[in-house]
């Protein structure tokens, strides 16, 4: 109990953080609170967001997975090429968009499956295994497109990451959907307890009867997944194939967790965090070029304020005598 309560007083505090963010904003930029600058902070922040949750299911067993950008990346140019009938140089049928969106959901789930692999039966830490899967994926998807942007893809993949249900992004209401659903997940089934379990003492969780490799299979099968998704919400945004697209949305989701109060050494954060946390990244990158701060300062601060984060989680958890 004690656990949880230190959790929600920390996405509390970040939820705080936010608002006097956004009110600092407001008043530095008249631009900042205008209609269609939220609009974009909900498009923006609601892929960092489906990955920020990723992240968190991975970190809560103790893990982490350094493939997210990789993988978004490699969904983006699978399914950019699909969509003109090309892949890998060659010529396929146009398959139909549902058709395209499973395959890609698929491959996505796989590749988190590999990593299970990896982290559970090859006893690989799991920073190695992903970094390795990071590095396949970047080199597999260059292979594949040459290195080159891939265009002539539908209007209606774009028109997806434009429009609006309730004056709402669709890409803002998919991140709710992801949140809610992997919220529900963890809080109400029997999986959901054997994740903060396995983060929380593996051993211990092997000998109450959990399946720890069912469990370690279905985390990083499902985080993939979520990838998956992300990637194809970049390929909606984007509305081309851009081989170098996801480059470090590792780092910003494994920050957009963290800041949401996910532990690094596991058991504790929620999906809801990963979306408080994913707000103030995006209110940052978003404030930072409204006020025409360089960009290279913008990343300094992200990781002064991940390190900071990190730091106080450690001496929260030496202090407490976990």
């Amino acid at each position: 109990m004690a656990s949880k309560k230190l959790t929600l007083n920390t996405q509390t505090v970040v939820l705080i953080v936010a608002v006097v963010m956004w009110i600092l904003l407001s008043l530095g930029s008249k631009s900042f609170l205008t209609g269609m600058n939220i609009q974009n902070i909900m498009r923006q922040m609601a892929i960092q967001g489906v990955l920020g949750v990723a992240e968190v299911m991975v970190i809560l067993t103790a893990g982490i997975d350094l493939s997210v950008g990789s993988l978004v990346a490699f969904v983006n140019i699978v399914m950019s090429q699909m969509l003109i009938g090309k892949l890998g140089g060659m010529t396929i049928p146009v398959l139909p968009i549902p058709v395209i969106i499973f395959i890609c959901l698929l491959l996505s789930a796989l590749v988190g499956l590999i990593n299970g692999i990896m982290v559970f039966n090859f006893r690989l830490p799991p920073f190695i295994a992903t970094l390795g899967m990071m590095t396949i994926l970047r080199g597999v998807l260059l292979l594949m497109s040459g290195g080159s942007n891939v265009f002539g893809l539908p209007r209606s993949v774009a028109n997806f990451a434009s429009s609006n249900f309730l004056r709402l992004p669709l890409l803002f209401w998919l991140l709710i959907l992801v949140a809610v659903s992997i919220e529900l997940t963890l809080r109400r089934t029997s999986f959901g307890r054997y994740v903060y379990a396995l983060g929380s003492n593996p051993e211990a969780a092997r000998l109450s009867g959990v399946n720890t490799q069912l469990v370690t299979y279905g985390v990083y099968t499902l985080a993939s997944f979520l990838v998956g998704i992300a990637g194809i919400m970049e390929t909606s945004r984007l509305w081309m194939g851009v081989p170098s697209t996801g480059t470090g949305y590792e780092l910003d989701a494994i920050a957009a967790a963290v800041l949401g109060g996910t532990s690094l050494m596991g058991a504790e954060g929620t999906p809801a965090g990963a979306f408080v946390g994913a707000l103030i990244m995006t209110t940052i990158y978003n404030g930072a070029v409204l006020l025409k701060v360089n960009p290279f300062w913008t990343r300094i601060i992200v990781g002064i304020i991940l390190v900071i984060t990190v730091a106080v989680d450690q001496w929260r958890k030496r202090k407490s005598g976990e």
